[in-house]
């Protein structure tokens, strides 16, 4: 039972985490402009963290896009308009899904064209080792084998 409670006590930290990464004095009184900053800051990457939006993330650079993101939708702009702005600012690296385009292929399809290539690779290598046939022995190696197997019987 102690082991549970101190593992439990280690966990903690983790959970929860990402509740206590936007801080009171970043939320706006405005409900509903304070929900669309939520859903708009789910959907951009810490530029710091890289995994994290920056929703989740305790970073001071995800406190500062933040703050924008709240600036730019009290000023008016639309979600859209937001996003746009932040694109235009740090590229398309700033959302945590971007757009499929041909500047995003490689990030993209990246993965799976390496998985197909050493996929392939490793088919192609099986296929010659199964086909080639072992080289025949010369008399030296029938002349040892005999011999061994005479010993052993």
């Amino acid at each position: 039972m102690r082991k549970l409670a101190t593992l439990l006590f280690l966990l903690l930290p983790l959970c929860g985490s990402a509740a206590l990464a936007v801080e009171p004095g970043e939320m706006l009184s405005n409900p509903v402009l304070e929900a669309r900053a939520r859903d708009i800051s789910k959907g951009l990457r810490c530029l710091v963290c890289q995994n994290e939006s920056i929703d989740d993330s305790g970073a001071d650079l995800a406190h500062d896009l933040r703050v924008l993101v709240r600036e730019r939708l009290t000023a008016g702009d639309s979600d859209a308009q937001v996003v746009d702005y932040l694109v235009k600012r740090y590229g398309d690296f700033v959302l945590l899904k971007p757009p499929v385009a041909p500047r995003t292929w490689l990030l993209w399809f990246g993965p799976v064209a390496i998985l197909v290539v050493s996929g392939g690779a490793a088919l192609l290598m099986m296929r010659r080792r199964s086909r080639s046939e072992p080289a025949p022995l010369s008399d030296e190696e029938r002349r040892t084998v005999a011999r061994l197997l005479e010993d052993k019987g």
